[in-house]
Order: structure tokens, then C-alpha cells, then sequence
């Protein structure tokens, strides 16, 4: 039941795909594990802009990190044993990568070199780390998503702060995935794939998680919400994976705007970037093309401050 009339609805338009040289299909573990066995390409994920308006993406299941200048050009940054998701700057240009297989990962941008950064929860190793967000202030937050979902709602989302101490907020989500932090509310929002849901962790002063709750329900599609982001007015924009939209909604819940995607419906991520920091850069996971969209605001910075 919605309370809601339908929103708005706009059309993305293709910004870039990943070129052919790079296109080779075979079957891998990841296509085996997440695609039924089907030889598959790429499956591009985890956009972030760099402070020269040049867009990285990760390919999940060869690990391959490409970055796209402003005029859609692709450029292999590197290739390396991992399954590389969720990818967001530090202010001080290193790159951080959530990495399925090996935990947060350091990527050098200048040389291509990685590095591991943070491999496991004690001696605990994680599910599969998803995606990333930092904070102002250089904590960084990040989901432990792996395998879970309605069947084995054990998900995690963790705090990595500044000075290197890790806690996990939450252990209790089923399939917790794209990850917003917004400095203006002092709160995370969740995507949960397998629940059809966006769910808020409100941040207080101390550090004990308390009144977590459901932000959005959505339905339909054959995924979820996946990929998040968030503009200077707090709208939240939900790459909505198996549907072929990307949804926005207000700081408290209302459809804005829906943006249907132009080539295929696994819309997986999503960043802002452009000269005025408010066209939306989408990507199509199943067909390896970046899409694009006028957000209704200028989007927040990915990268921390501190």
C-alpha cells in the first residue's frame, strides 16, 4: 500500500560504455556463484569521482579497476586477485576498496598497486564487504553483506573511525549492501537488498545503536535496492537492481523523482559528478554501460574532509 501518487519520471541517456578491447566472456567463480553459470564480461560496480572529475569503477568478477575521464575514455588502472564492490576517495587521494574476497583493499592510484588495508574483524574474516562511506571527520563506515538475505538475516555494518578502531553497529540485516551517510541528519541509510528495504541507523552521541528502523519499503524486481547516494538536500537516490530505476526520495521518505534506466534493468550504483556536481552517473551492471540523469541537487562529496 502506498499513501504516495507516482513521481515524476525521466529517462536516463548513455554517458559511456566499457569498450569492446575490454570485453572478453568466459565463465568465472564469481558468474558461477552470482550469475548462474553464464559467461559474462564484466559486471561493473562501486562509481566514485576523483577531485579531477575523472570516474573509477570496480568489475566484480575480474577484478579490474577502470577510470573514465570527463569525455567517457577508459583507462585500465589495474587487475588484481579480488572481487572488488564498493570504491570510495579518501581526501587524501588513496582509494579504498570493499573487496569480497580480501576485506577493505589500498589502491594506489598513481601505480596501480594494491594493498591490504583491513582483512578481517579481529580474527574473524567478514562475509563479503560490499560498499563504503566516509564520514567528515575520516571514519569510514562499510556493509558486511556476503550471502545473507531473508534466509540468514546476519548481515553486519561496521565503523572503521579515523584513529583505526572498528565496531560493528549492527549484526541483524538481511543482505545489507549500498551505504549513505548523511552529515546534515547524523544518520546512515542501508540499502537491504533482500528485504525490499532502506533501512535508518540514527548516530547519537554515544556509542550505543539504538531506534533502527525502516526508512522505505520498496517492491518488484527480480534484486532490490543496491547503490545510494545522497544530494545536498538529503534526498536519497536508490539504484533499485532487477528494476531498471533509480528511485528519490526525500529526507523524510517521499517519492520525488524515478529515472528509468535506457539499457537494461541492473542499475547497480550510482554517483554524482559533472561540472556542477548534480548530473547522476548510473551503472548497468548486465551490459557494462554508464548512464546519466539531472539529479534534483548537487550531490554530497564522496570523500572525507579530514
Amino acid at each position: 500500500m502506498s499513501f504516495f501518487a507516482a513521481p515524476p519520471t525521466v529517462e536516463a541517456t548513455v554517458f559511456t560504455r566499457l569498450p569492446d578491447e575490454f570485453r572478453k566472456p568466459s565463465r568465472n567463480a564469481w558468474g558461477d556463484a552470482n550469475r548462474q553459470g553464464r559467461p559474462i564480461d564484466s559486471f561493473l560496480e562501486g562509481p566514485s569521482f576523483d577531485r579531477q572529475g575523472r570516474l573509477y569503477v570496480t568489475d566484480i568478477p575480474y577484478g579490474r579497476i577502470f577510470r573514465i575521464s570527463p569525455g567517457g575514455q577508459w583507462e585500465l588502472v589495474c587487475q588484481y586477485d579480488g572481487w572488488p564492490n564498493g570504491l570510495k576517495i579518501h581526501q587524501d587521494g588513496r582509494i579504498f576498496i570493499t573487496d569480497y574476497k580480501r576485506g577493505i583493499v589500498l589502491l594506489d592510484p598513481e601505480t596501480g598497486r594494491t594493498e591490504p588495508y583491513l582483512e578481517s574483524a579481529g580474527s574473524e574474516g567478514f562475509k563479503g564487504v560490499n560498499d563504503l562511506v566516509f564520514a567528515p571527520n575520516g571514519d569510514m563506515y562499510f556493509t558486511d553483506q556476503g550471502q545473507t538475505g531473508q534466509q540468514d538475516a546476519t548481515g553486519r555494518v561496521y565503523k572503521l573511525s579515523a584513529e583505526g578502531q572498528l565496531t560493528c553497529l549492527i549484526n541483524t540485516v538481511p543482505s545489507p549492501n549500498g551505504i549513505v551517510y548523511d552529515p546534515h541528519l547524523n544518520h546512515l541509510l542501508i540499502a537491504v537488498t533482500r528485504a525490499q528495504q532502506i533501512w535508518r541507523i540514527p548516530l547519537g552521541n554515544s556509542s550505543i545503536i539504538s531506534k533502527v528502523g525502516v526508512f522505505s519499503q520498496l517492491h518488484g524486481g527480480l534484486g532490490g535496492p543496491d547503490g545510494l547516494a545522497l544530494d545536498s538536500q538529503s534526498n536519497l537516490y536508490i539504484a533499485h537492481t532487477g528494476f531498471g530505476s533509480v528511485w528519490c526520495l526525500s529526507k523524510v521518505g517521499e517519492p520525488l523523482l524515478r529515472i528509468t534506466s535506457c539499457r537494461g534493468i541492473s542499475n547497480t550504483n550510482l554517483a554524482f559528478g559533472g561540472a556542477d556536481g548534480q548530473t547522476l552517473y548510473i551503472v548497468e551492471s548486465e551490459t557494462g554501460t554508464i548512464m546519466q540523469a539531472r539529479g534534483l541537487a548537487p550531490g554530497l562529496p564522496m570523500y572525507s574532509t579530514a
